[in-house]
């Protein structure tokens, strides 16, 4: 990606991005991240990344918004301003940016942020009446709960299968083949959490 909207600064930096630049090397060797590692996963180039660590660049928003990202932050958080950082996040209802699927079966809406790591991912399932929702494979070791609110479901995982009716969870193996079915009359409304390991 283009790093060219980035404005370099007095090559002592200035106070906010020293503190940007003290706030990445930490979360950076928190994680166990090299600047390669860190460049792959925002977009930002590696030399780029570099001078922002050593106060000698002071990024624009853009630019900061992607290394937030790749952290699984925001801006405020990244820079660690309580003024900036809401402690609140709120996904609306009406958002359309976070349904993953909106069809005439199936509607499932995100309820995570969607910018957070994606070692867990929270969804509303919503399935008409004989709709199936089948899915391959996930990577090894993701998991998946499901909770019905309302209605009756069939789970299957692999040669398992079991049903479910409101207030019913079933925990199950992901990275096999698996599916939820409605199998009742009126709609299955149910709330799903995916793990990664």
């Amino acid at each position: 990606m283009n790093d060219t909207t980035v404005a370099a600064s007095s090559t002592t930096g200035d106070i906010g991005s020293q503190g940007l630049a003290s706030r990445v090397v930490e979360l950076r060797k928190k994680r166990g991240l090299t600047l390669e590692q860190l460049a792959a996963a925002s977009g930002v180039s590696r030399s780029m990344l570099s001078q922002i660590e050593r106060g000698r660049a002071n990024p624009t928003l853009a630019v900061t918004l992607r290394i937030a990202q790749a952290f699984g932050l925001n801006i405020g958080e990244l820079v660690d301003q309580p003024w900036t950082a809401s402690r609140i996040e709120v996904v609306r209802s009406d958002d359309a940016s976070q349904l993953f699927r909106d069809d005439r079966d199936c509607r499932i809406r995100t309820l995570s942020p969607l910018h957070l790591e994606k070692s867990v991912e929270f969804y509303e399932v919503r399935l008409a009446p004989n709709a199936r929702l089948h899915s391959a494979a996930h990577f090894e070791g993701t998991r998946e709960l499901l909770t019905v609110t309302q209605g009756r479901a069939v789970v299957e995982a692999g040669d398992n299968r079991c049903e479910l009716g409101p207030g019913d969870s079933a925990h199950y193996h992901a990275d096999l083949e698996h599916a939820i079915a409605n199998v009742g009359d009126a709609e299955l409304v149910g709330f799903l959490v995916v793990t990664y390991q």
